[in-house]
């Protein structure tokens, strides 16, 4: 794919055109033949096929992080959510707990205000057979009552202690994923200040060079993954929620990527993969490691237009497939959300948000 922005419209136009009929794949997508180029000699001992793998490993680091970023994000909005639960609950518990004092208290007064004698005492003393029978039955009530309100404020106060805990367990697991997430953002920072400091060493012409080396790494890639005949078998056509899902992260094309971010302005990977599904009715996790575990696997041939096809072996990008041997993704820092070919990077598997959903 060319880098330039009449290259990357003309494609992109080109694609949302064969997405929007989402028909059976015709002619596969392939990355165009690299352009050799004479250019100047590099300078002695720069070997920028080696800088290209390094800058590689060092913007999957950052990538690896990033998803270690977003868990940590994720896991602390439930755990934040699960406190106010608590809070709540406790808030509740204590106005209970009031309450069932009050009654309590007024119990004793009553008791009290009978000159300090239990019913049954007043009841023995009394001439009235008749009134000692009817006040037996409500003494028998009273006790009742009295055991039933004893044993309610026992369990509104267990009740109440075992709220305190989880909120004091939820508050330490919080505490816990800042100390994460704050982690994870240093390292994605510093990875990202080494990749840039390596490109930033290199001489405009070395630059150049390596955009195509990446170019050529990536066509190469891609044509031996479709030479494999992986898409003779694909001709699974869009559900109607993959189409929406599909028409989403394709209208974002153009826009930069940026870690941890969800949109709507910029994207990390699985941020761009998040937001499209969402927007087609379908929530699912936000990274791309919890999307390869918690989604349903599919088989390659069976995959259709806005599955997801996760990368590298730990599972640290995402991509959606949208037909043709193409996906669109938010790639890395410094790029923006584009469409390449779906084999240009490692393919761990393929997993489908709307599962359930038949094709039509």
């Amino acid at each position: 794919m060319g880098t330039g922005k009449r290259g990357l419209i003309a494609t992109a136009v080109t694609v949302v055109c064969a997405v929007t009929v989402l028909a059976a794949p015709g002619t596969a997508f392939a990355s165009p033949s690299p352009t050799p180029s004479a250019g100047p000699t590099l300078a002695p001992g720069k070997d920028l096929e080696a800088v290209r793998e390094k800058l590689d490993k060092l913007y999957r680091a950052a990538a690896r992080a990033t998803d270690e970023y977003n868990a940590a994000e994720e896991k602390a909005d439930k755990q934040s959510a699960e406190i106010v639960k608590l809070a709540k609950k406790i808030v509740k518990g204590q106005e209970k707990l009031e309450r069932l004092k009050d009654r309590a208290g007024a119990s004793a007064a009553a008791q009290y205000r009978g000159g300090g004698l239990p019913p049954e005492a007043h009841l023995m003393l009394s001439d009235d057979p008749q009134e000692f029978l009817d006040g037996a039955g409500r003494v028998r009530q009273g006790q009742h009552a009295a055991k039933g309100l004893i044993g309610e404020l026992t369990r509104t106060q267990e009740d109440l202690k075992q709220y305190a805990q989880d909120a004091s367990a939820q508050w330490k697991k919080l505490e816990a994923g800042r100390k994460a997430k704050a982690a994870a953002q240093k390292e994605i920072e510093k990875q990202i200040a080494l990749a840039e400091k390596l490109e930033s060493e290199l001489q405009k012409e070395e630059q150049e060079r390596l955009a195509e080396l990446e170019k050529e790494a990536a066509h190469k890639a891609q044509t031996a993954w479709l030479d494999s005949g992986v898409l003779d078998e694909i001709s699974t056509k869009a559900s109607e929620q993959g189409k929406k899902a599909v028409a989403y992260a394709t209208a974002q094309i153009g826009k930069p990527y940026q870690w941890g971010a969800e949109g709507p302005r910029t994207y990390d990977c699985s941020g761009l993969t998040s937001q499209a599904w969402i927007s087609a009715g379908q929530g699912i996790p936000r990274t791309s490691q919890e999307q390869w575990k918690q989604l349903r696997h599919i088989d390659i041939q069976d995959m259709r237009p806005g599955d997801l096809i996760i990368y590298f072996d730990d599972a640290s990008h995402v991509a959606m497939y949208v037909g043709d041997g193409a996906i669109v993704h938010a790639p890395r820092p410094g790029r923006t959300v584009t469409i390449a070919g779906a084999g240009t990077m490692p393919i761990l598997g393929v997993v489908r948000p709307d599962a359930d959903a038949g094709t039509d």
